[in-house]
């Protein structure tokens, strides 16, 4: 049977590689849909938990998994020899940076180098992680390539980049419509195919290379436009007027123009890092994306300019930064997430450490935080009331929290969030 007629029928056998906050949900949908799903991934605790019908991901429950796990559909492992009997490989493994700025396509290569051992006549491979254009061409076809197959003619090949909102239940896998882009007209076919059977909508573009562009355009839209506001409010500040006031005011404009927030920097798996795949290729074509550069070095520059609010709040007070105690309110990058990829709060607290500030957090979604130098448990915001601190930073605005307390207990609070909006008081400074 070929492999279109066994989606179409619900048949086919899928493969996801990488359990993360992409691959595991998208493995739950297939499974959810009736197709046998091998989930693969080198982290043995992931897959055992699976096992035990343990969710770790907030957006699947352990309800989700235990329908997904019923009747053998859904069979985690870290054998890779499990994709000899799949018809369709699906790669969602992480693609960071490295240090310096570089991306870091390691993962990816690694997964494809076990694929490549198991490639057949008839499968269908794609990659879902982000990643700069030509990937899929420049690097995952030669490298599948290396036997005798070839992408077109002997298998399918296509890139479908992930769309994943941590925290946001409103749109989840199954209703975030998806981009799909093969190597070839067949492969886009085929590819499309597969994911109608587990979402509500794909849209299909000419090419690997474009699909690899669209992800990559929406976060860039997304980084440059933070970045516009994030130097409004620089200026703003300069101006002695309210970001927030100018921001409400500009968005009663019924045409021409979209809100977006001011915030202590950028954070998270996306934003931080995909623009940087971008500029990355581009230099590499001879092109410099000015605009998208200069929007990440303003992101960047945030979390100083937080730490630069807290010293002069403790200066209003004459009092010293070094041996002041300074409590951040939210470790994770963005409200209802444990999440503390890129988070600017780290950034922050490493800041205010180096200064000779002593700091302690809160957070209800992340226990403790261990990177470089910061080690620390988050202790509740009473206790460190009670403890005694010298100055409260709101840097992740955990929606449902009541900060109204804080604010009337706390001797100086700099809010980045506009958590205490509506909220008077000399003793609050406002990013």
């Amino acid at each position: 049977m070929r492999l279109l007629d066994k989606i179409r029928a619900r048949e086919a056998r899928v493969g996801v590689i990488g359990l993360g906050y992409v691959g595991f949900p998208l493995a739950i949908e297939f499974a959810r849909a009736g197709f046998a799903t091998v989930a693969i991934d080198t982290d043995a605790g992931k897959t055992s938990r699976i096992e035990r019908g343990e969710s770790y991901n907030a957006a699947v429950s352990n309800d989700d998994l235990a329908a997904a796990t019923s009747g053998g559909r859904l069979k985690p492992t870290t054998d890779f020899a499990a994709l000899s009997g799949v018809d369709s490989i699906h790669v969602c493994v992480p693609t960071p940076l490295r240090n310096t700025r570089v991306p870091d396509l390691s993962f990816v290569v690694s997964a494809v180098d076990e694929i490549v051992k198991y490639l057949r006549t008839g499968q269908l491979v794609v990659l879902e992680s982000t990643t700069y254009p030509g990937t899929v061409q420049e690097v995952v076809r030669p490298r599948l390539e290396a036997g005798k197959l070839r992408a077109g003619p002997d298998f399918h090949l296509a890139f479908s980049p992930e769309r994943i909102d941590p925290g946001n239940a409103a749109w989840t896998t199954r209703n975030i419509p998806r981009v799909v882009g093969g190597v070839d007209g067949e492969s886009t076919r085929v590819a499309a195919a597969l994911y109608r059977q587990i979402v509500e909508t794909v849209v299909e573009v000419s090419s690997a290379t474009a699909a690899e562009m669209v992800k990559l355009a929406e976060n860039a839209f997304r980084a440059v436009n933070i970045g516009l506001v994030n130097e409004l409010a620089l200026a703003c500040r300069v101006f002695g007027v309210n970001v927030r006031e100018i921001i409400d005011a500009a968005q009663s404009k019924p045409f021409g123009y979209m809100p977006f927030q001011p915030g202590p920097g950028v954070g998270g798996h996306c934003i931080p890092v995909d623009p940087f795949y971008l500029s990355w290729k581009a230099r590499k074509e001879g092109f410099q994306c000015r605009i998208i550069e200069s929007a990440g070095r303003v992101n960047a520059s945030m979390p100083r300019h937080v730490v630069d609010l807290v010293d002069e709040a403790l200066n209003r007070r004459a009092q010293a930064f070094r041996g002041s105690r300074v409590h951040l309110l939210g470790m994770a990058y963005k409200p209802g997430v444990d999440d503390t990829r890129g988070s600017p709060a780290i950034d922050i607290a490493l800041m205010l450490q180096a200064r000779g500030a002593t700091v302690s957090y809160s957070d209800p979604f992340v226990p403790t935080i261990a990177e470089g130098s910061l080690k620390l448990d988050a202790v509740s915001v009473d206790d460190a009331l009670r403890d005694g601190i010298d100055c409260a930073v709101i840097t992740t605005d955990h929606r449902g929290i009541d900060y109204s307390g804080l604010a009337a207990r706390a001797p100086l609070i700099v809010d980045t969030r506009n958590a205490l909006e509506g909220v008077d008081g000399e003793h609050i400074v406002r990013l």
